[in-house]
């Protein structure tokens, strides 16, 4: 029986669980027995928490929240539950109460912002053309043509929908700066883990997928909180 605590980890827009499909394989062989990966809706912040809080709550013993992309805001919501010990961003969002997503794009628009578009229902996308140059350009055209097919889209008014009470207020956070990040601005990066005041902060040269392309690194990174 592993004494390691359980991980759970977030995705964010345009993806889904399968997304952390490189970072599942790198935990696997550093002896992590108990991972799991949330599916989530993105139809809105309140669905997608509850449902994070869901997967916390049939976790036994402690548990490592790790967030990619709008999946930091997702943890920043759901983390605040009594067994879990610490919070992993991975080039994520981590608003502040009162605070969105979307309202942080906006204060400092990233590279591929254009390339977003919604659709006659309100669903927003990557462009396909454009979605290895946005999102993953740092991965193969075969990964990123697999990436773009079955890229999940968000509801527009997700990215407005604010944060309550951060957890990473009260939680013990690490982060990942991705800093060739296409879709989230480095430098809101950088001034969302500054603010949390994280136990360690790590630069990587990786596009928004640093999840794919350096899954050794962020797997290292969620191992260090896991030791805390």
């Amino acid at each position: 029986m592993s004494n390691k605590p359980s991980i759970v980890l977030v995705h964010g827009f345009w993806g889904g669980a399968a997304h952390w499909s490189n970072v599942i394989l790198e935990l696997s062989r550093k002896g992590f027995t108990d991972l799991h990966a949330v599916e989530l809706s993105l139809n809105s912040l309140a669905d997608d928490a509850e449902r994070t809080r869901k997967m916390i709550a049939q976790q036994p013993g402690s548990v490592i929240l790790v967030g990619h992309s709008y999946g930091g805001a997702v943890i920043t919501e759901a983390g605040d539950m009594p067994n879990v010990v610490g919070l992993v961003y991975i080039a994520a969002f981590a608003p502040d109460a009162g605070e969105s997503a979307g309202a942080i794009t906006q204060s400092n628009p990233p590279a591929a912002i254009a390339n977003v578009v919604p659709d006659s229902d309100g669903y927003l996308w990557i462009k396909a053309d454009k979605f290895r140059d946005s999102f993953c350009q740092d991965l193969s055209a075969e990964e990123a043509l697999v990436m773009a097919v079955t890229q999940k889209a968000p509801v527009g008014s997700t990215f407005g929908d604010n944060v309550t009470a951060p957890a990473w207020k009260k939680k013990p956070s690490w982060y990942q700066i991705s800093t060739e990040d296409r879709m989230i601005h480095p430098e809101n990066q950088k001034k969302m883990s500054a603010r949390m005041n994280p136990r360690k902060v790590i630069s990587l040269a990786a596009s928004h997928a640093s999840l794919a392309s350096k899954a050794a690194e962020v797997a290292a990174l969620i191992e260090e909180a896991a030791a805390q």
